[in-house]
């Protein structure tokens, strides 16, 4: 695989942990009964808007250059960030079957790396 798609992957990856969590940080420190324009004022929750456009955009770049059937495997790891992360920043409580399921995401995201995608200029 082209190192350009494995930074690009990589990007897409943090892009949407990042923002999830920016996006999970300002959403807990709204005052209650602060309606949804009110919320969007939050510095945190705005952050996380912008990081998950950028991922968005990312990603439709991401598929531009690899299989469907890569990308979503390979990128459903950021499902591993976005439990840790918010079990360490946010101090939220993961259950074992949540980290269960999450082994079970990375498992599957390792198996799928390990066969390259083809619209990289490659005949399927």
């Amino acid at each position: 695989m082209r190192p350009a798609t494995l930074l690009l992957t990589a990007a897409v990856i943090v892009a949407n942990a990042v923002g999830n969590l920016a996006l999970g940080w300002g959403m807990k420190r709204v005052p209650d009964g602060a309606g949804p324009l009110l919320s969007l004022l939050q510095p945190f929750v705005l952050l996380g808007i912008v990081l998950l456009i950028v991922w968005t955009l990312l990603r439709i770049r991401l598929l531009g250059r690899a299989d469907l059937s890569y990308v979503l495997p390979v990128t459903a790891v950021g499902y591993v960030l976005n439990a840790g992360l918010g079990a360490v920043f946010l101090h939220e409580h993961i259950s074992a079957g949540r980290w269960a399921g999450t082994l079970l995401i990375v498992a599957g995201a390792a198996l799928t790396g390990l066969t390259p995608p083809t619209r990289e200029g490659q005949k399927p």
